[in-house]
């Protein structure tokens, strides 16, 4: 078997069916396009909310009282009082797993300079809150351990506040807000970070010693919420076990009783949405993968047609000393041909239209090189799986009967 003259007699034989064979390549070259271009897609839509819930403290962990039956009637936890300074000092003294720890109190109203007031939130909160969730200033400097301790009428304000207050230029750095009638000096400006993934404006708000919002605002000495930071995000899981621990142990919870409060992760957040990413990038590629078939079922439906018009050169070449296994050979190689150019085109194809994606649409594109590599797998075993059967079917023919066939 002489392979080197296989493959001249196929490439002959697709040569004198240019446009043929280009229009049997085209399914082939959409499907593998429109795989690595779904896939693309979808990384990097997986890439984009990792990057963003990253931003947002990837290991971060959120305890939130929770809700409770009094006198046989549900409080909404937002009425609870669970949490408190001990828990707070327990999970920052006690805890191996949390690297820093925040407690949270908010208020909304209007923040007000000058002429200019906006509607926004103040959140009270301490030094580690700038950590957990990675917070930076941009201007000034972050308030301190002494100005929680005196409830100092302090903050840091996020782009969106000065944008929104400051419309002339000025440095925001030592002037004066107020929010409602409590007077709060700007201290600092954080670093812009924009919109999360669920469409948040992250750099609206206000922060300030939670001393000061608990006794100047709120009149109160529990937490709305408190925030803390594992180590790393794989101990995340035992930071969240110690905590849920502590704090059963300070609220005095029997064995049989439920917790009086919530804890939340943003590992949930992330295994949640990378879930959902997953399926719609397998449901967008399965989809693409449809034109793959419909490519090799062209490819098969074309090679029926080769063998057919070709039943006479088939049989002179059985006649002349051809073995089954040569003619074989000839019609798979054709299709492997077909499949392979086909794959190579669509490749390009599909790294070209997800930069277009990228560059027209905005969407974040990643072409991982797993899926340009399983698309031109996939393309060539569909050429031969395709290809086998009208292969086997030229090389199984009578060369008497081939010669004699009209």
């Amino acid at each position: 078997m002489n392979f080197a003259n296989l493959f001249r007699i196929a490439f002959r034989a697709l040569g004198n069916n240019k446009m043929r064979g280009f229009l049997t390549m085209l399914g082939i070259i959409i499907g593998v396009a429109s795989v690595i271009t779904m896939l693309a897609i979808g990384q990097g839509s997986k890439r984009s909310i990792r990057a963003q819930i990253e931003e947002m403290g990837s290991n971060m962990i959120m305890i939130h009282p929770g809700a409770d039956r009094r006198g046989g009637v549900r409080l909404e936890a937002s009425e609870m009082e669970t949490l408190k300074m001990d828990d707070l000092e327990s999970i920052i003294n006690e805890t191996r797993y949390v690297a820093a720890c925040s407690p949270s109190v908010s208020s909304s109203g209007q923040v007000i300079y000058g002429a200019n007031n906006y509607p926004t939130s103040v959140y009270g909160v301490n030094e580690d809150y700038m950590e957990i969730r990675k917070y930076t200033l941009s201007q000034g400097e972050m308030f301190t351990e002494d100005d929680i301790l005196n409830s100092a009428k302090v903050c840091v304000v996020g782009q969106t506040i000065v944008d929104n207050l400051f419309t002339n230029g000025e440095n925001p750095v030592g002037q004066v807000i107020r929010f409602g009638k409590i007077p709060l000096q700007i201290i600092g400006v954080l670093t812009p970070k924009g919109y999360n993934t669920m469409g948040m404006d992250q750099d609206d708000l206000v922060l300030a010693p939670y001393t000061t919002i608990q006794k100047r605002f709120l009149a109160i000495t529990h937490f709305q919420t408190i925030f803390c930071s594992a180590i790393t995000e794989e101990y995340t899981e035992q930071a969240e076990e110690e905590i849920a621990s502590l704090l059963r142990r300070n609220h005095k919870l029997g064995a049989m009783e439920e917790d009086d409060f919530n804890i939340r992760s943003q590992q949930e957040l992330s295994t949640m949405m990378n879930s959902t990413s997953e399926m719609m990038t397998v449901l967008l590629a399965c989809v693409a993968g449809i034109s793959l078939l419909v490519g090799g079922i062209g490819i098969m439906n074309i090679m029926y047609v080769s063998v057919t018009e070709r039943t006479k050169e088939i049989g002179l070449r059985m006649s002349i000393g051809a073995k089954g296994r040569d003619i074989l050979a000839q019609f798979l190689i054709e299709a492997i041909l077909i499949s392979v150019t086909g794959g190579l085109i669509g490749v390009l194809l599909g790294i070209g239209a997800s930069w277009i994606v990228n560059a027209v649409a905005h969407w974040p594109v990643f072409v991982e090189w797993y899926s340009v590599i399983l698309s031109f797998a996939v393309c060539t075993v569909t050429g031969i799986f395709f290809g086998w059967y009208p292969a086997q079917k030229a090389s199984n023919l009578d060369p008497i009967e081939a010669i004699r066939y009209e």
